[in-house]
């Protein structure tokens, strides 16, 4: 049986192995961008944990849900526009670029989540939006794509569990049972972003293309409803209050969250970043003392370490 012999090189006399088709990408390339992951995964926190507490500050003013929503979508899909043009995902068929319009952080998770916490205080967002993503993301890994966690994933997503609990159990004790009204919005936005975030990957869109596909398409959609059908309080509401929420939701959720969000997915994986997203109500809960003036005990406090721990186990343990 004849086999191929390397190629010779004739201008050096010697023979070289033919190329690999698929070559390895060098150890310190990835350990770079895993390092970038996590940078990534700490900026989103920060973002997200103010896109729960400036909610909440919004909506306990003159503004409504809605009207938080559409400040978001209006600078976030001027912002966008360019992307729109230059970074649409040409490989996906329209259905799939609308499944994650639709799923993604956009009408529907705004409106779950701006809603929820018109009816809850920001500690159940933390706890029923944040802290189980892990659990429907894990879910949605194995129904989607058949992934599998190892064992130490799920001792790791239980630890960020109860340390979220930790963080919302006084807040949640003192509002009562009357303030459960927004759980199941917090719950449904917790299932369709998990949703997002595996489909997201397995479909291979970068940071450029998600910036294409979500604000534009839920702008051209709710910005009519809004305007025509929707309750808004904005004509009551000062300029300092609009202008805050257009700033931080158009800026923030709207552009650089999604950017932080998207490559932390692509490059550690949706386990890892659904821990970054679980982190966010103790962070959201340091974040409510300067804001919202509120206090921590105790237990709060322990809360906090405890979700921090649970993040670095389940991101320290994942496989390159």
């Amino acid at each position: 049986m004849n086999t191929p012999s390397p190629s010779p090189d004739k201008s050096r006399g010697i023979h070289t192995a033919p190329a690999s088709p698929n070559p390895t990408p060098p150890k310190h390339t990835l350990m770079g961008k895993n390092a970038l992951g996590y940078l990534t995964g700490l900026g989103f926190i920060a973002i997200w944990s103010g896109f729960i507490v400036f909610a909440r500050f919004g909506v306990k003013g003159n503004l409504t849900p809605y009207d938080i929503t559409a400040l978001r979508f209006a600078i976030g899909s001027i912002i966008t526009l360019p992307f729109a043009y230059l970074y649409w995902p040409p490989h996906l068929p329209l259905a799939k670029i609308l499944t994650l319009a639709a799923l993604g952080p956009g009408i529907i998770y705004s409106v779950l989540m701006y809603v929820g916490l018109d009816y809850s205080p920001a500690a159940f967002a933390g706890v029923f939006a944040n802290g189980t993503m892990p659990i429907f993301t894990a879910f949605f890994a194995w129904l989607i794509v058949k992934e599998k966690l190892p064992q130490s994933a799920y001792l790791a997503i239980f630890v960020i569990l109860s340390g979220s609990i930790l963080v919302g159990y006084e807040s949640i004790r003192a509002a009562g049972m009357a303030n459960l009204t927004g759980v199941p919005f917090f719950m449904a936005a917790s299932f369709v972003l998990a949703a997002y975030m595996v489909l997201l990957r397995l479909w291979k869109l970068t940071a450029k293309q998600t910036l294409a596909i979500i604000n534009l398409p839920n702008a051209i959609v709710f910005l009519p409803l809004w305007y025509l059908f929707l309750p808004s309080g904005i004509h009551q509401a000062t300029n300092n209050e609009i202008l805050l929420q257009l700033l931080f939701q158009g800026l923030g959720p709207s552009f650089l969250a999604l950017i932080f969000f998207t490559y932390t997915i692509q490059t550690l994986g949706t386990t890892a970043a659904a821990g970054f997203a679980a982190v966010v109500p103790a962070t959201a809960a340091l974040l409510a003392i300067p804001v919202l003036g509120e206090t921590l005990n105790l237990i709060e406090w322990l809360g906090v370490i405890t979700v921090s721990v649970g993040l670095l186990l389940l991101i320290l343990k994942r496989k390159p």
